[in-house]
């Protein structure tokens, strides 16, 4: 092991236990969970720190949002980051690039270790609330249509769950083309010239350095910063970042979808997601449709109602902006 994690929690691991772990540990992001540890990144390093999984007291996903974060205007539509309790209250935040990453992994964590808890104190009774409104708007009992209907749906939300990485790639897909679809091309010039600039001072800073030439160091950290960030910003173009690779990313995702579910699934392809069948199926229980194609037209109207003026809670947040791209991409059809 080159670099050894720095222990974070009161108790820690053997050096060969450490380096054995580390190296076996699944990675998401700039973060990794091992056998014993969990692997937690600063700001500019990834997996330099370890909590270990006997020390963690909760684990959970934080969303900090910038200015016009929902509607996706602004340099970025939302900032996701990792938090770990340990010990007896202390925390370590960690900031990840994409907000999938940090689904996934406190996904495997309810494989794994079902015992931690994956949401925050508040973030519990936020949900028990959710809960105890949810049941009170929901119809004590349903019409045989509905009920059919409902029943459909859950056997569809089975069928997705014996493969879950279709329904994560097909969103992911999808927000990744409409984030690419929508960004602002002078961004990308912005971001090439300084590059450019940034790779002539790297030039010049390394033959200051060897001339001896004091002021030469800053214009290397300075080329180096300015590359290593815009290429790590994903603002360059590269061979997987660009709008003809995400375009067909898009189509692959939807075509594989379609031949795992087949022609008979309760709705199109390129909507197969269980948070649009759970999303239907609420539908259906508050009365609000009483079949399938009517709980999928319900759906439709509620995610184009919902814009940069409305409010909603956080779980509702997620959902919305996981699925409302596929629904966009497609025109709603």
């Amino acid at each position: 092991m080159i670099f050894k994690p720095r222990q974070l929690s009161r108790e820690g691991l053997a050096s060969e236990a450490l380096a054995a772990d580390k190296k076996g540990c699944k990675r998401f992001g700039p973060c990794g969970v091992g056998k014993e540890a969990l692997y937690l990144n600063s700001f500019y390093i990834d997996r330099c720190f370890y909590v270990t999984l006997s020390s963690v007291r909760r684990v959970f996903k934080r969303v900090a949002m910038s200015k016009g974060g929902f509607t996706g205007k602004g340099m970025f539509a939302s900032i996701p980051y990792l938090v770990v309790e340990y010990d007896d209250g202390k925390q370590k935040q960690c900031n990840f690039k994409r907000e999938d990453d940090v689904d996934r992994l406190l996904e495997y964590m309810a494989q794994v270790r079902p015992d931690i808890p994956r949401l925050s104190e508040e973030g519990e009774r936020r949900l028990a609330e959710k809960a105890a409104r949810e049941a009170a708007r929901y119809l004590k009992e349903l019409s045989p249509q509905a009920q059919k209907a409902w029943d459909e749906l859950e056997k569809a939300k089975a069928r997705l769950a014996d493969n879950p990485s279709l329904s994560n790639r097909l969103a992911r897909a999808a927000k990744t083309k409409r984030t690419v679809d929508r960004a602002n091309p002078a961004y990308k010039w912005v971001a090439l010239t300084i590059v450019v600039l940034g790779a002539a001072a790297l030039v010049y800073g390394l033959w200051s350095w060897l001339h001896q030439n004091g002021s030469g160091v800053y214009f290397l950290l300075f080329g180096l910063a300015a590359i290593f960030f815009f290429s790590g910003a994903n603002v360059l173009p590269t061979a997987r970042n660009n709008k003809k690779a995400v375009a067909r990313e898009w189509e692959a995702a939807r075509a594989a979808m379609e031949e795992y579910v087949g022609k008979k699934f309760p709705v199109p392809c390129q909507y197969a997601h269980p948070v649009v069948l759970e999303r239907m199926i609420r539908i259906l229980r508050e009365g609000r449709a009483q079949t399938v194609d009517e709980a999928l037209e319900v759906l439709k109207k509620d995610l184009q109602a919902m814009n940069s003026s409305v409010q909603v809670e956080q779980e509702e947040y997620e959902e919305v902006v996981c699925i409302k791209p596929m629904f966009l991409l497609c025109d709603y059809q």
